[in-house]
C-alpha cells in the first residue's frame, strides 16, 4: 500500500481519537451504588449515590477509575430529624458554588422522609453546610431544572390520588421553593408494577429540547424502568406542558430494574452520559445490592434520545469523549 501524506494524516488522527478516551466495563460502584448522580467538572468525574448513613463522594480522573477510588465522606448528620436513611444525593452548581440536594430522616425508615439541601464552596471535597429543608411533606429525590426564567425544585412526592408521583415548583434560592405543582401522576402500566411510583427525577437538555427522565413502578420488581417528559414551551408547571413516553430504558443482559438514572457530560462536551442502577437480585431491589452503570446517550434521527439497553456486565465500553 502507497503510504502518502493524506494516509499518515488519517493514521494519527485515528490513534488521537482512539487514545482519547479509556476504556471501561461497568459497575462503576458494585455495593450501595443506587440512586447515582455524576458531575465531572475541573478534569474529574465526582460520583455520589445512597448510602443510607452518611453522604460519600467518589472522584477520578476516568470514569473507570470510579470502580478503585476511594470514597471521601462529606456529610453526617446528628440532628434526629434528618440523621438517617440519606438517600438520593445530587451535586447542583448554583449562583457560583455547589450544592447538594438530597433525601434524609430519622434512623427508622422511611415514614419522615424529607428533602433537603446542603451548601458548599467551589470544592466539591471541601467544606459543606446544612442550608434548610425543601418541604415540610413527605418527599424524595429531588433534582433540578434548569429553565431560561428560573431554576425548578422537581421531585416525588405523593398526591392527593394517594400515588407516588412527581412535582415541580419554581425555586426562589436554592433552599427556597414556592408552590407545588403536580407534574406526572403513575398511572400507566408499566408505571405502577409491585405499585404505582413516579420517582427519581432527572433533567437532559439536548438539540433545544428540554427532557425528564424519570423511574416508574416499584423498586422491588424487575419493571422498575426509565420513562421521559418531554417539555413543549408551555408553562414547567402545567403538567400539560410536558408529554409522557415510556418505558424508554428496561431491564436487559441480566441488569435488572434498571432506573434511577442521572446525566452528565463528557470531558469535551460532545456526548451526554445516562448513569444509573441496576441489580442482579431475582425480583428487583430496593436496597444496597444495587450497582452503577453508566453508558452513553444516542439520538434518533428525529432527535429523540435513544437510551439503548443495559449491557452486559462483561462488555467493554468506549468511555466518554475527552478523557486523558
Amino acid at each position: 500500500m502507497l503510504i502518502t501524506p493524506a494516509r499518515i494524516l488519517w493514521l494519527f488522527a485515528f490513534l488521537v481519537s482512539a487514545v482519547s478516551c479509556a476504556s471501561f466495563t461497568n459497575p462503576l460502584k458494585a455495593k450501595n451504588g443506587s440512586d447515582p448522580h455524576i458531575v465531572y467538572t475541573g478534569g474529574y468525574y465526582y460520583l455520589v449515590t445512597t448510602t443510607w448513613t452518611n453522604i460519600q463522594v467518589t472522584r477520578a480522573t476516568t470514569l473507570g477509575g470510579l470502580k478503585t477510588a476511594t470514597p471521601t465522606t462529606i456529610w453526617t448528620d446528628s440532628t434526629a430529624s434528618r440523621s438517617g436513611n440519606f438517600w438520593a444525593p445530587e451535586l447542583h452548581w448554583i449562583n457560583d458554588r455547589w450544592y447538594l440536594y438530597y433525601s434524609a430522616g430519622t434512623t427508622a425508615c422511611c415514614d419522615n422522609q424529607r428533602s433537603h439541601v446542603l451548601q458548599g464552596t467551589t470544592d466539591i471535597l471541601g467544606s459543606w453546610s446544612y442550608l434548610g429543608r425543601l418541604s415540610a411533606e413527605w418527599g424524595i429525590d429531588s433534582t433540578i431544572l434548569r429553565m431560561s426564567d428560573a431554576n425548578y425544585f422537581v421531585w416525588s412526592r405523593f398526591s392527593p390520588n394517594g400515588l407516588q408521583s412527581l412535582y415541580i415548583a419554581k425555586m426562589t434560592s436554592p433552599s427556597v421553593i414556592g408552590t407545588p405543582y403536580l407534574l406526572s401522576e403513575p398511572t400507566l402500566s408499566w408505571e405502577t408494577v409491585g405499585g404505582a411510583v413516579n420517582e427519581g427525577p432527572a433533567a437532559m437538555y439536548h438539540g433545544g429540547k428540554t427532557y425528564i427522565a424519570y423511574s416508574a413502578s416499584y423498586c422491588w420488581t424487575e419493571s422498575y424502568q426509565l420513562g421521559l417528559l418531554t417539555w413543549n414551551g408551555g408553562d414547567p408547571l402545567l403538567q400539560s406542558s410536558w408529554a409522557k413516553t415510556g418505558p424508554v430504558f428496561s431491564s436487559s443482559n441480566g441488569n435488572l430494574g434498571t432506573g434511577h438514572n442521572g446525566f452528565f457530560v463528557s470531558p469535551d462536551g460532545t456526548e451526554i452520559w445516562n448513569v444509573y442502577h441496576a441489580t442482579t437480585v431475582s425480583g428487583g431491589s430496593c436496597d444496597g445490592n444495587r450497582y452503577t452503570m453508566a453508558q452513553k446517550v444516542n439520538w434518533n434521527s428525529d432527535g429523540t434520545p435513544n437510551f439503548g439497553s443495559a449491557p452486559s456486565l462483561s462488555t467493554v465500553l468506549q468511555g466518554p469523549s475527552g478523557e486523558p
